[in-house]
C-alpha cells in the first residue's frame, strides 16, 4: 500500500472516530421528555439503546455511530432491554436485531415519517431456513430495509419470516411496556403478511390481547414494512 493511501485511510479512521464520539461518550441518565407526536416532535435527553446484548444487537454501525439513530425515550429503552431479556427464555438461542429508533434530540429521521420523539422502534424480522434461524441477511446493515418478501413472507424458496418468533418478541415487548408504564400503541407490518402472522400461536395471543396492528397503509409505507416491524409506544396514563 502506498504512503498516500495509508495517510488517506488514517485520516478516514480519525474522521469516523470523531463522528462516533457522541455515541462512544454518551451516558444514559436522567429523564427523557417526548414532545409532540411521533410524526412531528422532539426528544429531550434521549437514551442510547445498547449496541448489543446477549441475544440482540443493533443492525448497523453506520446508523448507530455516524447517523445518530439509536436513541429512544428512557422508558422505551428499558422496555426494549427487558423484552430481550424475556426472550432469552421464550426464544432460547435466537439472535435479534434492533433497527432504527430516533436521534438523540428527536425530530425528522429521513426517510421515516415517524420516529421523532423516541417512542418508535423498528425491529428486523427474524428469519428461518430449514427450520433453523437464518442470519446471513441480518448482516446487510442499512441495506436490509431494501429487502423484499412476498405475500407469504418468503425471501427465497427456503428463507422465510419466522412469524412465531416475531410474535413472541412482540408479546415480550407488550409485557415489558406495561411494566415500564407504557403500552404498545400500534404495530406496523405489511398488510398481506398479517394472515400468516395471526395463524401462529403467538399471533393469536397478540390478537386476543388486543394489540393493535395497522389495518391499512399507503402503498409505499406498506411495501416498506415487510423486512421489519415498526412499533409505536405510548404512555399508559
Amino acid at each position: 500500500m502506498s504512503k498516500r493511501k495509508k495517510i488517506v485511510l488514517a485520516l478516514l479512521a480519525v474522521l469516523l472516530l470523531v463522528l462516533s464520539l457522541p455515541e462512544l461518550l454518551h451516558q444514559n441518565e436522567g429523564n427523557s421528555i417526548a414532545k409532540g407526536s411521533v410524526s412531528n416532535g422532539t426528544l429531550e435527553n434521549g437514551w442510547l439503546l445498547p449496541w448489543s446484548g446477549d441475544n440482540f444487537r443493533y443492525f448497523s454501525p453506520l446508523s448507530y455511530f455516524i447517523l445518530d439513530r439509536g436513541y429512544a425515550h428512557q422508558k422505551v429503552h428499558q422496555t426494549v432491554v427487558d423484552a430481550y431479556a424475556a426472550c432469552e427464555t421464550s426464544c432460547p438461542g435466537t439472535q435479534f436485531r434492533i433497527m432504527e429508533s430516533a436521534r438523540c434530540g428527536g425530530g425528522r429521521l429521513w426517510p421515516h415519517r415517524t420516529h421523532q420523539i423516541g417512542m418508535s422502534v423498528d425491529f428486523m424480522v427474524p428469519k428461518i431456513k430449514n427450520g433453523q434461524q437464518y442470519r446471513w441477511l441480518d448482516r446487510l446493515g442499512v441495506w436490509h430495509y431494501l429487502l423484499s418478501f412476498d405475500e407469504k413472507g418468503r425471501w427465497s424458496e427456503k428463507v422465510t419470516i419466522d412469524f412465531e418468533t416475531m410474535g413472541k418478541h412482540i408479546l415480550a415487548l407488550d409485557d415489558a411496556a406495561r411494566k415500564n408504564g407504557l403500552r404498545i400503541k400500534k404495530v406496523i407490518l405489511k398488510i398481506n403478511l398479517k394472515d400468516d402472522f395471526y395463524a401462529t400461536k403467538s399471533g393469536q395471543q397478540l390478537r386476543a390481547r388486543g394489540v393493535y396492528f395497522a389495518k391499512s397503509l399507503p402503498n409505499l409505507v406498506d411495501d416498506l414494512h415487510d423486512d421489519h416491524y415498526h412499533v409505536d409506544f405510548k404512555f399508559a396514563n
